[in-house]
This record gives structure tokens, sequence and C-alpha cells, in this order.
């Protein structure tokens, strides 16, 4: 497959394609003589694992160290995977009924005792995170950890200078090349730290302005950014699909 139909088929955008290359991450098994890159079936299986990873919170850089290690078993991996979804949709599935009767305990069809109230929430422990630290050590989920714990931080930063960056030319037209190359940074940042295929970045433009939370608190920026980032957005996802 060419790295575009990867990007189609898993959401993830050609410049972060291009940049796992470029990292050693994800090299694909061809690049024919007019440089394009052609993924094959394994590489596909690779990604998948990658995408995994970075769900648990893994950074690249451990994440390459991980796949890369003879002792890697991707087997396990999934396993591990499995494991977690199950205990997941069993949380879930409780918290479904703790929600459904607290409904009907609202209605006064039924009486909750306060330890009902509460069934399905479990903050003790992570057993996502015992399960990692079992198949990977210590050292790489505490990496994890501390990543996400000053992400938060530097995301917002992140954002906001892009935010002020946009509002600079978000009186220029939305298909023009300023507008695009900044709008372009946009959906290269949200995929850092999400998978946004286009059609949902054009959509998630759309909410900009159809929740007007979205709307006021980007519009702290510079006045009609809004309005100005969904059409930029729009532009975007709509030339890039052609």
């Amino acid at each position: 497959m060419k790295v575009k139909e990867v990007a189609d088929l898993t959401g993830i955008s050609v410049r972060t394609l291009h940049h796992y290359d470029e990292i050693g991450l994800l090299v694909p098994d061809e690049v024919t003589e007019s440089g394009y890159r052609i993924y094959s079936s394994e590489n596909l299986e690779t990604l998948q694992q990658i995408l995994f990873f970075k769900e648990l919170g893994f950074p690249l850089k451990k994440i390459n160290e991980i796949i890369s290690s003879p002792t890697f078993d991707r087997k396990e991996a999934l396993e591990l995977h499995r494991r977690m979804l199950l205990e997941k949709r069993k949380r879930l599935d409780q918290m479904i009924e703790t929600v459904e009767k607290t409904i009907q305990h609202t209605k006064g069809e039924i009486e909750m005792s306060q330890k009902e109230k509460f069934k399905g929430f479990d903050f003790s422990h992570n057993p996502y995170e015992e399960e990692a630290r079992k198949l990977y050590g210590d050292k790489a989920v505490d990496e994890a950890n501390q990543k996400a714990a000053g992400m938060n931080q530097d995301m917002q930063e992140r954002f906001n200078d892009l935010y002020r960056r946009l509002a600079d030319v978000r009186h220029t037209a939305p298909d023009s090349k300023e507008a695009q190359e900044a709008i372009g940074e946009w959906y290269t940042l949200l995929n850092e730290f999400g998978s946004y295929s286009l059609d949902a970045f054009k959509g998630l433009g759309q909410l900009y302005i159809d929740d007007e939370r979205f709307t006021k608190n980007i519009d702290k920026f510079g006045e009609g950014l809004a309005v100005f980032m969904r059409d930029a957005m729009a532009v975007y996802a709509d030339t890039r699909k052609k």
C-alpha cells in the first residue's frame, strides 16, 4: 500500500507516517524510484503494535526499543491488549448498570444504597499498568507515566501557540497557502495526541461552531477564529481526500 492508502486506512496523517519512517520506527519495505513509500502487510502489523503502545502512553522512543527487541512477542502483546479490553468492558458494563439503576432511583422506582451508587468505579489500582509492568518493566512504564504527567502543560502551551498563529492569519482566505500551512500543523498536532481521519478532522471543525463552548474558547485568541478554523479544516480535509 502507498503511504496515502495507509493514512486513509488508519486515520493517521501522511506527515506522521513520514515522521515514523524518519526516526526508524516504521520503515516501509520498499521505496520506488519515484520516491513513493510502499508498505507491506508486515509493516501494517507493526503499525498496529505502535498504535497499541501509544494507547498505553509509551513514548515513541520506548516503543521503538520494545518492538525492535529480539525478545518482543507480538502474540503476547496482543493477549495483553485482549485482557485489558475485557477488563474495561466488564467495568463499563458495571457502570452502565449503575447508571440505569440511578435513573430508576431518581424516578423513585427503586432505592439504592450508597455503595451501589459507586459500583464500577475503582481507582485503587490500574490493572492495565500492572500488566504492562510485568511485560515491559518498571522503567518503560515509569517513563510513559512521566511523559503523561508533563504532557498536559506542554500540550496546552503548544496548542495555545498554534491558536495564536492561526489567529494571525484568520483574515486570509481559508484556502490560502498561509492558512493551509497553519491548519496542516493543527492536524499534525491533534494526531500526536489522538487519531483523526480527514473526515473526523472536518467534523471537529464544524463542532467548533456548533458548540458555543468551543467557539467561546477559540475566539479568545481572536474574534472569528473558530469560523476561520472550521473553513480551513474543511478545505484541508477535502483537498487531501481527492
